[in-house]
């Protein structure tokens, strides 16, 4: 599934091609995605022009005919940039055709991802309303995280993972930053202490700045705007290497399901 970083990854590869250029023609191929393509919806954009290309959370707004094309990439979504004329493949269900030349191709084997036009506030959505702070942003610190903690008894690997807590730290991110923090990913949320927080902040930070850096995490469909792969799954210290040695101490990764997810940690590095 894109992440904020694989998602964030495509913002930047396709803004310099589809920001601030006209939609000479909508082409939708497949209107049942997660919920229904808008009717009219090719006929509403053609001829208009793209604002600059935001992003919260896993969502791509595009500001364009006087609202927002509300863009989510689901579970196995991707926004590739082709040349025109370029033949679709199965599962390549909409394409924007850019005055740049270039074709912007929604392509969904699951259709779990969704489409959608917002007319005046946005981020009065119900879908976007409810979100926390993003990760990268000034707004989300440790105190932040410690506060909100406070009473709570879900396991802080699913404290973070909640995107009213956080936006964006999905399973790999969550153990990856953990890891960082030396910290037990079975903890309940509301024992641990603001110093501990802090440091957690810090890594989510640190964790999702180098894959968004390095390209996002490649793990089954993910490409980036321009067709290429993330590569930070190369650094994973702990996803996915349940049985193997901690690259820190040695010890043997201890693999287990929290909160009906798989979750690889090291019991000697992190209490």
């Amino acid at each position: 599934m894109p992440e904020l970083p694989e998602v964030e990854t495509t913002r930047r590869g396709i803004a310099p091609w589809v920001a601030g250029f006209e939609i000479n023609e909508v082409i939708i191929r497949h209107h049942r995605l997660r919920i229904p393509v808008p009717e009219g919806l090719a006929e509403l954009l053609a001829g208009e022009r793209i604002g600059e290309i935001e992003r919260r959370a896993k969502y791509l707004l595009l500001p364009v005919a006087g609202g927002h094309l509300l863009w989510h990439l689901g579970m196995s979504g991707s926004l590739r940039l082709v040349e025109i004329g370029t033949e679709p493949r199965k599962h390549d269900h909409i394409d924007l055709v850019m005055s740049s030349g270039l074709v912007l191709r929604y392509h969904d084997p699951r259709r779990f991802g969704l489409v959608d036009f917002l007319k005046g506030d946005p981020f009065s959505d119900r879908r976007l309303a409810a979100l926390g702070p993003e990760p990268l942003d000034d707004g989300f610190s440790g105190d932040h995280l410690y506060e909100r903690s406070r009473g709570k008894r879900v396991a802080v690997k699913n404290f973070i993972m909640d995107n009213a807590t956080v936006v964006g730290v999905g399973n790999i991110y969550a153990a990856e930053a953990l890891f960082m923090a030396g910290i037990d990913p079975r903890v309940e949320a509301g024992l641990v202490e603001r110093e501990r927080y802090q440091r957690l902040a810090a890594a989510i930070k640190q964790v999702l700045a180098a894959s968004i850096e390095q390209g996002g995490t490649t793990l089954r469909d993910f490409v980036s705007g321009r067709g290429e792969p993330g590569y930070f799954v190369q650094r994973l210290n702990v996803y996915g290497r349940g049985g193997e040695p901690c690259r820190v101490c040695g010890h043997e990764l201890r693999s287990m399901t929290i909160g009906q997810r798989a979750s690889v940690f090291c019991p000697h590095c992190q209490h």
